[in-house]
């Protein structure tokens, strides 16, 4: 059994990471809803539209910072490194993610979890939002994923999670340096299911959060569910055989919270799936 790291246990500061390019309209709304207390990092694509400007009228608290490359993960890169609070929240611009919700992911966190996991799947969870062709895609890599990595994962692709900002550095994400034009690998969707291989290799402690997908308020998405999943096909199979190949950097025992068993258990209160992500395969 792992020691307990000595986190907070009373009120941890929230670092909420939001990235956007060209979401003017959406920050102008979503930005006011998010806690006060809360540094909030809007980490911006190069938006040609007047993102700077509304970000210092509604959220003048906010910080304000350029990504280094192209993509949401590239510009989850920039935020993690900006973060200073014990917890980092990923939060979409678009409006799909429900503020209300972040208690949830918080306390899931304060329960003991590493890694708190939104899911649409888990009762309690949902989407207003997704296809037919991106749910199948999803499940499919879900499946997958959890084959490969051990893993007991509902919802592999979904981009509203939560963790303790002390395990970033294990994480070995990919560096915002060197600032480039080009887009390069983990800059993209791909992030998220990267991360999820990455806490899996760990074999942190996750605990999945019931999550409603809401509908975009403005705009449309950049995602593109064939290209973007195929990508995500490859990063499975990229993070299968380098957890096999790639001496991890050691945790060190005051990192993780103790580990329960690897089998889902049921938190019949609140819907939440808890269980070790992975079995260790570094």
């Amino acid at each position: 059994m792992r020691a307990v790291h000595p986190r907070s246990q009373s009120r941890p500061k929230l670092s909420i990471v939001v990235p956007a390019r060209n979401e003017a309209r959406n920050l102008e709304v979503v930005l006011p809803s998010l806690p006060a207390d809360a540094e909030i990092i809007v980490v911006d694509g190069h938006s040609v539209d007047d993102s700077a400007a509304v970000v210092a009228r509604v959220r003048p608290d906010a910080r304000f910072v350029q990504q280094t490359r192209r993509g949401k993960g590239n510009a989850l890169s920039v935020g993690f490194t900006e973060a200073r609070g014990d917890i980092i929240v990923m939060f979409d611009a678009d409006g799909s993610a429900d503020p209300v919700e972040i208690n949830r992911f918080v306390a899931a966190l304060m329960g003991g979890a590493d890694f708190a996991k939104g899911s649409r799947v888990l009762p309690g969870g949902g989407s207003r939002d997704i296809t037919p062709l991106r749910n199948f895609g999803n499940r499919v890599l879900t499946r997958l994923t959890n084959a490969a990595f051990g893993t007991k994962y509902t919802d592999l692709c979904y981009g509203y999670n939560a963790f303790w900002s002390d395990i970033v550095p294990y994480l070995d994400l990919p560096s915002p340096f060197p600032v480039s034009g080009d887009l390069q690998w983990g800059d993209g969707f791909e992030i998220e299911t990267l991360l999820n291989c990455r806490v899996a290799v760990l074999d942190l402690r996750v605990t999945e959060v019931p999550s409603v997908e809401l509908l975009r308020l403005f705009g449309a998405s950049n995602l593109n569910a064939v290209r973007d999943g195929l990508r995500a096909v490859k990063t499975i199979s990229t993070e299968f055989f380098r957890a096999r190949s790639v001496k991890r950097k050691p945790v060190p025992p005051p990192l993780l919270v103790p580990r329960a068993a690897t089998s889902a258990e049921e938190d019949r209160h609140s819907g939440t799936a808890i269980y070790s992500a992975g079995r260790g395969l570094a």
